[in-house]
């Protein structure tokens, strides 16, 4: 079993899970990426899973769903290609994965995210990311704030997979409002990595 990430606008992780040449999928908010890594790596699509309504998130599930074997799962609403519909505490089982629904409005009124505590993970979509959480679009704050409490009653070990990469915005946004010591280090470290991946070869 093996979890990667296949990028796609300018910071979104189409999240992907994979055994053996089977996949599914997280929120393939555009196609093409996503048909050329199954053409160039002979996998086949199983699922899709939709964490909410956002184009950024579903805009390749009509391409794709012609490349699939199984359904298309997502939130309770209108999502264009949506085979199974699904709300709290339902579940879908996918590949080797079993996962359970937490409705988690806040940023959509529809959002979801799908929790597999066999394995310690949850995909949150656009709820929670590194250093922040998701801008409250359609909800309200009290409703942000539960659903974050949610997430946060899982288990500690619990893996996180968000949709977006914002860790070095939302941080220069918390350490212009928080000085704190975690939050320096933190961020220090962040750089760092980032500045790894840039220039992998620099010499410190």
């Amino acid at each position: 079993m093996r979890i990667f990430h296949i990028p796609a606008y300018t910071d979104n992780y189409i999240w992907v899970m994979q055994s053996g040449s089977d996949i599914s999928i997280i929120d393939p908010g555009d196609a093409s990426p996503v048909l050329n890594h199954i053409k160039n790596n002979d996998l086949n699509i199983v699922d899709i899973l939709l964490t909410h309504h956002h184009f950024d998130h579903v805009g390749g599930t009509l391409e794709l769903k012609k490349h699939i074997s199984g359904k298309v799962y997502g939130p309770v609403g209108d999502i264009n290609g949506v085979d199974i519909q699904v709300s709290e505490n339902d579940e879908v089982k996918t590949l080797d994965y079993e996962f359970s629904v937490l409705e988690t409005p806040g940023h959509t009124l529809d959002h979801i995210a799908y929790v597999e505590k066999r394995k310690q993970l949850v995909f949150c979509g656009d709820t929670l990311f590194s250093a922040g959480c998701g801008r409250v679009f359609e909800g309200t704050f009290e409703q942000m704030h539960n659903s974050i409490q949610k997430i946060n009653q899982l288990d500690p070990e619990t893996v996180i997979y968000c949709a977006h990469e914002y860790t070095e915005s939302n941080l220069k946004f918390v350490n212009s409002e928080i000085n704190d010591n975690f939050i320096k280090e933190y961020t220090s470290e962040i750089t760092q990595k980032f500045k790894m991946a840039l220039f992998p070869y620099q010499q410190n």
